[in-house]
């Protein structure tokens, strides 16, 4: 099992310093013991089947979720997890939002002992004799005997009874009712397609789509970008974008006016000149693109490139394509492209009306194809 949180924020260009993103990794049949977090956290199965019992309050809720699944849990939720699959390791991305200090969360482990070292062993004996109403020889037994760590293999059976009273994130089993249906899971893959063609594929989901992401003002996106493809450049009006690259290779480009600004600062004169950013982008890479910074993905041509992208600050959010069919400039007067480019009108149409694709197209190197090749589209 490989756990591993992550800061974003690049000096004072990102202003997002609360926000972690993570990655849990565990093989098939494994256990991950019960653990809560001084932090919001939503989840999104990337790989796996992973059963995830969530204890609120008085009562237990458990999921059986599936590849494309998404779970918020609440800040000191405690949360236990397996995962079914016999034969592929699990891998869920987590967006994590810190309440306790701004930036940094911890987990606690109340089940367990040595190792993963359980937080009841921070009282005292006296205190835990009292509390538990039992001899200290056998709380010392019971705490001291659990040294596999906080994540150990279960047998087939032990992994069937976890998951057999499990619900799914289908919406069709709801024991508390259509008020709390809205904040279960859900799955991104399923009536959540916003844009999809020969190029790529991509879904989407937005605060009014779901209880659970209004009360984050978070969308959450997958963008599938078939190989030797691009998405088009495009800015977000209000959202900012924590893209995490869950499967193939690419590259990154996006203009950032920020890098003059902060020559700047250390004496030389700012500049509005836009610097392009670029980057390479494979599987646990991570890259955040500030609202109003126009961006572009492209795969390479060995694979697709896939990306789950957590966007904040989403309520009222607008994305603005840059090119394709429906782009910004086409929808400007004539006199106004012409005073803006300083040429006639019919040379910026030319330009920003020959692509007939939208979101995504063929990339820089390659060509329209028509064969070969694993595409993003069912």
């Amino acid at each position: 099992m490989k756990e591993d949180q992550r800061k974003y924020q690049r000096g004072g260009v990102v202003r997002i310093e609360n926000y972690r993103i993570g990655f849990l990794e565990a093989n098939p049949n494994a256990f991950i013991a019960p653990v809560h977090l001084d932090a919001d956290c939503v989840f999104f199965v990337s790989t796996g089947k992973p059963t995830v019992t969530l204890l609120r309050e008085e009562k237990r809720e458990t999921f059986n979720l599936v590849e494309g699944d998404i779970l918020n849990i609440p800040a000191g939720t405690p949360v236990y997890i397996v995962n079914r699959d016999e034969q592929e390791k699990l891998f869920i991305v987590k967006l994590i939002n810190p309440v306790s200090l701004p930036g940094r969360f911890e987990p606690f482990y109340g089940a367990g002992g040595e190792n993963p070292e359980s937080f009841y062993k921070a009282f005292s004996w006296e205190v835990l004799s009292a509390a538990f109403k039992r001899e200290r020889d056998e709380l010392e037994r019971l705490f001291r005997q659990q040294k596999r760590g906080s994540i150990v293999k279960a047998s087939r059976q032990q992994v069937q009874e976890l998951s057999r009273h499990a619900q799914g994130s289908g919406g069709t089993i709801w024991p508390f009712g259509p008020e709390t249906r809205s904040s279960g899971p859900f799955n991104l893959f399923r009536d959540h397609t916003a844009q999809s063609n020969r190029y790529g594929r991509l879904y989407e989901a937005n605060p009014s789509d779901h209880k659970s992401l209004q009360d984050l003002n978070l969308m959450i996106s997958f963008a599938n970008i078939t190989k030797g493809a691009m998405s088009a450049p495009f800015y977000n009006s209000r959202a900012t974008k924590i893209a995490f690259v869950v499967k193939g290779e690419g590259s990154l480009e996006m203009a950032c006016p920020h890098i003059k600004s902060e020559q700047g600062r250390a004496g030389q004169q700012d500049k509005p000149d836009i610097e392009r950013v670029t980057g390479q982008l494979r599987r646990g890479v991570v890259f955040v693109v500030p609202a109003g910074h126009p961006v572009t993905t492209i795969a390479s041509g060995n694979s697709n490139l896939q990306i789950v992208c957590f966007e904040v600050n989403a309520e009222g959010n607008v994305r603005y394509p840059l090119a394709g069919k429906r782009n910004i400039v086409t929808e400007m007067e004539n006199v106004a492209k012409e005073l803006a480019f300083s040429v006639p009108a019919r040379e910026v149409d030319r330009v920003f009306k020959s692509q007939n694709e939208e979101y995504f197209f063929p990339g820089p190197r390659s060509t329209q194809q028509e064969e070969g090749g694993e595409r993003a589209y069912a």
